[in-house]
């Protein structure tokens, strides 16, 4: 990273963008090894927040019993309002641009409130039966408060909360760990509901980019677009209507290529070259299966090393053509 940092100041000044004035106060500043605390200290605020819910939650459920249904979920809607009442008195109000809190600590405690309020509902769904046999509103509604928080106070975690909470709605599980157990594997419904989720929230970003509305959100939508659609659309590769599915991956995969160079997301660009290399993967064996490669079964075991550490190279290369031109344009 230093390394990096040296680069770009060094063509920053043969560009004659900076003096040699400031390139030798920028050296003599970076030898001083000052470091900043924000990234560690906003670590711990999120930790901070995390452990303060799971310990109410856990705190629940240990004395669920003696301290009463009604003294629980009056306490949770005690805390609630108190935590919304701070960030409404210190939001700036609705605003289409970036209109993010002064103090980061108040992000933390729009999440905190955010969170209190889905434990909330939760809470009394499960024991009063509040939506009846509606369980969806039990998701829907939290989902839709989270939504609310994100767009009105600027918040991204809180918007990860909104999209998940969306995507639970429809029957998807999106967490790491149950990925490998999802529902995608065993019903075709759950998959096409993925895709079609995914495309909507990509046709959103194209939307809220032409009206300049949190713009700064559309990484998060890419984001679980992209999972979204590349696991679904991986898993019917193995189905036998794969051919279909292979074009709907290809046209995602070029489409996710080109708007990782535009927003310059590198956790986006890796992830859709993993996705498309994947689903190349498949679609060549499926190749071999329909051509009955068995005689060349020999040869096809010689090359496959030669493949693997090709596929290594032609990664790292675009990583670093990808690093590359993001530093290019930083400098212009």
């Amino acid at each position: 990273m230093g390394h990096f940092e040296e680069q770009t100041t060094q063509d920053l000044f043969e560009k004659s963008l900076i003096t040699e004035e400031q390139l030798s106060q920028i050296k003599e500043y970076r030898g001083l090894g000052i470091f900043s605390l924000y990234t560690e200290l906003k670590l711990f605020l999120y930790l901070s927040v995390l452990l303060f819910t799971t310990g109410i939650g856990i705190l629940i459920y240990q004395n669920i019993d003696t301290i009463g249904h009604v003294a629980i979920l009056s306490l949770l809607l005690i805390v609630t309002v108190i935590c919304f009442y701070f960030c409404f008195k210190k939001s700036k109000g609705f605003q289409k641009e970036d209109s993010s809190f002064e103090n980061p600590v108040l992000q933390y405690l729009v999440l905190t409130a955010t969170l209190l309020s889905c434990i909330f509902i939760g809470y009394i769904q499960f024991q009063y039966k509040l939506f009846g046999t509606h369980y969806g509103l039990a998701t829907l509604v939290p989902t839709i408060i989270s939504f609310f928080c994100a767009y009105y106070f600027d918040n991204k975690s809180v918007l990860t909360i909104a999209v998940t909470g969306l995507a639970a709605y429809i029957g998807l599980s999106v967490s790491p760990q149950t990925l490998l157990s999802n529902d995608f594997y065993t019903t075709d419904t759950l998959s096409y509901s993925a895709i079609v989720l995914g495309g909507l929230l990509i046709l959103w970003t194209i939307y809220s980019s032409k009206i300049n509305l949190k713009t700064h959100f559309n990484f998060i939508y890419l984001t679980y677009a992209l999972h979204l659609i590349s696991i679904a659309t991986i898993n019917n590769l193995l189905q036998g209507y794969w051919l279909v599915f292979a074009i709907i991956l290809g046209a995602f995969t070029y489409y996710f290529y080109k708007v990782s160079y535009q927003i310059t997301a590198i956790s986006l660009f890796v992830f859709t070259i993993l996705y498309g290399y994947v689903g190349i993967n498949i679609i060549v064996f499926k190749f071999l299966e329909f051509v009955n490669a068995t005689d060349f079964y020999e040869l096809i075991m010689l090359i496959t090393p030669f493949y693997i550490i090709g596929s290594i190279i032609l990664l790292i290369k675009l990583i670093k053509n990808f690093n590359k031109q993001k530093a290019n344009d930083s400098i212009r």
